[in-house]
């Protein structure tokens, strides 16, 4: 890395400019560490939501199989009816576990973005020549890190809709409204109701998550102060 780079000069604030060259190295080998440090966190969590998610569908799709098998050997009479609920009772919690898991993840890994993108901008404090070879974000605010997770064109919805959160969420409240329509019918024998009672479930479900989710992100921006943010921002 160059000391004399031309580039934006360091605010008065700043000790980049009254380093020698050996502490700039010394500061680029800390930063570098800190970065694979992330990286490697942000790959961990990432693989174990994305088995957790796994077991989730497995665990689902076993359990629908499984009520199938119960249905025909009992042809869906007698303590049918209580397994059912019970089955479904247990993958609406599992559910539950792993949602939250998949929330607190996507709030972990928009920390991680965060981080890195702020050592992308010590980077350029240390080198401002090297500024135009970085695709990623290099700012610490929310335009920052949207550069990092789509650095080609803004980010839109259809991101967010095609993501495994979504996918869990969906998933998740058809399961609480299987389990609301399956009680319903149970207490009232109204196919009707037990239709009405499950969509409605659903849906509050979906909308009920989708709020959880939302403010778990914009706490993180409520909390969170850039170091340095996007010009026009």
């Amino acid at each position: 890395m160059t000391a004399d780079a031309s580039g934006p000069v360091p605010s008065p604030d700043d000790d980049v400019a009254r380093l020698t060259d050996a502490q700039r190295s010394l500061r680029a080998q800390m930063l570098a560490t800190e970065h694979w440090s992330l990286l490697a966190s942000r790959s961990t969590t990432q693989s174990e939501v994305l088995t957790r998610i796994a077991i989730f569908l497995t665990l689902v799709s076993a359990g629908l199989v499984t009520l199938g098998v119960l249905g025909n050997a009992t042809e869906f009479r007698g303590w049918f009816g209580v397994a059912a609920l019970g089955v479904l009772l247990l993958l609406m919690l599992l559910g539950v576990i792993t949602q939250l898991r998949v929330f607190n993840t996507a709030t972990e890994d928009l920390v991680y973005v965060l981080a890195m993108n702020r050592l992308r901008a010590a980077y350029i404090d240390l080198d401002p020549g090297i500024e135009k070879y970085f695709m990623m974000g290099t700012t610490d605010d929310m335009s920052g890190t949207q550069q990092t997770y789509y650095a080609f064109a803004a980010r839109d919805r259809s991101q967010v809709f095609a993501s495994s959160m979504m996918l869990i969420l969906v998933v998740h409240a058809a399961l609480v409204g299987l389990f609301g329509g399956a009680l319903t019918y149970a207490l009232s024998a109204s196919v009707g109701w037990s239709i009405t009672v499950g969509v409605t479930l659903a849906v509050a479900a979906f909308v009920a998550w989708m709020a959880w989710g939302y403010r778990g992100y914009f706490r993180v921006w409520r909390l969170h102060e850039p170091l340095r943010s996007s010009a026009g921002t």
